[in-house]
């Protein structure tokens, strides 16, 4: 069954799920400037998941919220979220971090173009608008053959942007039946023995801080993947995916306060093209949706 649509409950809990992302990847930029090898820290992210969320369902009996039918579509979207944490956590430790946070609002831009070549769906003028006007901002910030930007940063940054558009997709379809701790813990699970694979290759003795942050690092990216998929459980990506804008925020004051890095003069006059454009996108998409509801429920009587 559909759950309820609850729109300031979701955008309460994208807020939130910002704010604990955005210290996480803060958090995985310093720990590799510790030492810690990044093939590491993606598996510490995710192994204090199975861990907590196993060990909590089990202590309150209810193991059984895990059951699933639909391990295909977990596969699917593990594969997918594997590759999207190696692009999101890879961005921010070769840039700084607001110039990874910028690149990565490119996901409603990547969403359209996804939703025109895989789902066959119409995108009118306003949309197509929106597209070109944050793909400019990007061509602003990156400046191709001049760029301040490394070339694998863009890379990993606007690969990052593309990944979770998808991921967001995925999530949406498994939350019409799965519970948001299920999402979370089958794409931990599954994603696990595939970082430990990488570990005999890369794994190093560490000190106490080290340690404090692999394991901090695993928590907080289990409360965030909750706080994300909860918030596409109760709301529409279209009207979540605005409160993504204040990563901004929280990026540039986490660069300042320990790097004392601010972004460069190209990514501010870059960044509010590529937000206006995923907010035109919102708001068409949130358009379309109240548009849409009326006719299906005439259709229906």
């Amino acid at each position: 069954m559909e759950p309820v649509q609850q729109p300031m409950r979701a955008l309460g809990l994208r807020l939130l799920a910002v704010v604990v992302l955005s210290t996480l990847i803060m958090l995985v930029k310093y720990t590799a400037a510790t030492g810690v090898h990044f093939a590491e820290i993606l598996f510490w992210r995710q192994l204090p998941v199975v861990v907590i969320l196993l060990g909590w369902l089990a202590m309150r009996g209810q193991v059984s919220r895990l059951r699933t039918t639909r391990l295909r579509s977990h596969a699917s979207r593990a594969v997918t979220g594997m590759i999207g944490m190696v692009c999101t956590f890879g961005a921010p430790i070769v840039l700084h971090l607001a110039e990874a946070t910028t690149l990565a609002f490119t996901t409603p831009l990547f969403a359209v173009v996804l939703s025109a070549l895989l789902l066959k769906e119409r995108i009118g003028p306003w949309r197509w608008l929106a597209v070109g006007l944050g793909f400019t901002g990007v061509l602003v910030i990156a400046q191709p053959g001049g760029s301040p930007l490394p070339a694998l940063g863009a890379a990993l940054g606007l690969g990052g942007g593309l990944m979770v558009a998808l991921i967001s997709i995925q999530i949406r379809d498994l939350a019409r039946t799965e519970e948001p701790i299920a999402v979370v813990f089958w794409f931990s699970l599954i994603s696990v023995p595939v970082y430990a694979v990488l570990l005999p290759f890369f794994a190093s003795p560490h000190s106490p801080e080290q340690w404090a942050l692999l394991i901090s690092g695993g928590v907080l990216g289990c409360i965030a993947q909750l706080l994300l998929t909860a918030s596409l459980r109760y709301g529409q990506v279209a009207s979540v995916i605005v409160m993504d804008y204040t990563a901004l925020i929280w990026s540039t004051l986490y660069g300042w306060l320990i790097w004392d890095e601010l972004p460069a003069a190209v990514t501010w006059a870059g960044a509010p093209l590529i937000i206006a454009a995923g907010t035109i996108i919102a708001w068409r998409e949130h358009r379309l949706s109240k548009a849409a509801r009326p006719a299906a429920e005439n259709t229906a009587g």
